[in-house]
C-alpha cells in the first residue's frame, strides 16, 4: 500500500485503514538486536599483559577500596581513580596504560576509555610535564581570571585561543596551560591549579614566576599555596598521613 501523508488523507472518504503513515525509519536495533560489526573487544588476559608490579599494586589497592561489583563481576566503581593513577604514572592516560588498568580491573579497555574521553582532568593525548589549570569562572574572572589566563599563555607561548577551550601546550610542550571553569575555591581568586595544588591569590606577575619555577624545579610559590595555610580552627594534632604529609588515599 502506498503511503499517504496526513495532509492528503481525508477521514470523510476514506477508511481508517488506507491511511498508511510514512512513519520514521526503522531501527533494526528494536526489531532483530543489533549486528555487532567485529567480535567484541576482550578483556586482557593477565598472562598477555605486562603490569610493572607496583603499578599493580597500586590499581589493586584502588580496585580493593570498591567492593561493589557489576553484574559480570567488574569493579567499574573504580575507573575513574585508576585512570588517575594511569596518569599521574604516564603524564596522561596512554593506550598501554589504559590496558594495563584494565587487565588488573578485569574490564575491557574500551570501558576506561569511554570514561577517560568523558572527563575533562582526565587526558587521552599527552599534556606536558606539568599542568596549570586557571580557574575563569565568575569569582575569579571578575577578579582578572581571564587576565591571568593571558599571562599564563604569554609566558609559556601557549595559543591563547586554545587555552581556554581545553587547553594547550607551551611552545617546549612541558607545560598544559587551560582555562578551568571552575575550581571551587573563590575564596582564592583569581586562582590556579598548578600540578593539582592550589595558589591564590594570584597576580598577572606570579605567571611568570610559577612557569621559571616549573622549569627549574623549585617549590612553587610556597607563600600562596593553599595546602601552607592553616586550619581554620586551629592547629591539630594527628597521626594521619592525609594530615601530617598531604597526601590524599591516591597519592
Amino acid at each position: 500500500m502506498t503511503p499517504v501523508m496526513p495532509s492528503d488523507f481525508d477521514p470523510e472518504n476514506a477508511a481508517p485503514e488506507d491511511f498508511v503513515s510514512p512513519g520514521l525509519p526503522v531501527d533494526e536495533a528494536n526489531t532483530t538486536g543489533r549486528v555487532p560489526l567485529g567480535d567484541p573487544e576482550k578483556i586482557p588476559d593477565p598472562a598477555d599483559v605486562e603490569v610493572p608490579e607496583d603499578l599493580r599494586q597500586q590499581l589493586q589497592a584502588i580496585v580493593d577500596k570498591y567492593p561493589d561489583r557489576d553484574h559480570k563481576g567488574s569493579p567499574k566503581s573504580a575507573a575513574i581513580p585508576a585512570l588517575w593513577i594511569i596518569q599521574r604514572r604516564y603524564g596522561w592516560c596512554t593506550p598501554e596504560g589504559i590496558v594495563q588498568a584494565a587487565c588488573v580491573m578485569q574490564v575491557t579497555p574500551a570501558y576506561l576509555e569511554s570514561v577517560a574521553t568523558f572527563y575533562d582532568l582526565l587526558r587521552t593525548s599527552p599534556q606536558g610535564e606539568h599542568q596549570v589549570l586557571v580557574c575563569t569562572n565568575l569569582a575569579c574572572w571578575m577578579r582578572g581570571g581571564d587576565e591571568l589566563l593571558d599571562a599564563f599563555c604569554e609566558k609559556t607561548g601557549a595559543n591563547r585561543e586554545a587555552a581556554g577551550h581545553g587547553g594547550a601546550l607551551s611552545e617546549d610542550g612541558k607545560v598544559l596551560v587551560s582555562g578551568f571553569e571552575c575550581l571551587g575555591a573563590c575564596d582564592l581568586a583569581p586562582m590556579a591549579s598548578v600540578d593539582e595544588r592550589y595558589f591564590g591569590p594570584l597576580e598577572n606577575a606570579d605567571a611568570e614566576t610559577i612557569v621559571d619555577q616549573l622549569e627549574s624545579g623549585e617549590e612553587v610559590l610556597p607563600e600562596k599555596a593553599l595546602e601552607k595555610r592553616g586550619l581554620a580552627g586551629g592547629v591539630v594534632e594527628s597521626d594521619d598521613p592525609r594530615v601530617t604529609e598531604g597526601k590524599g588515599p591516591n597519592r
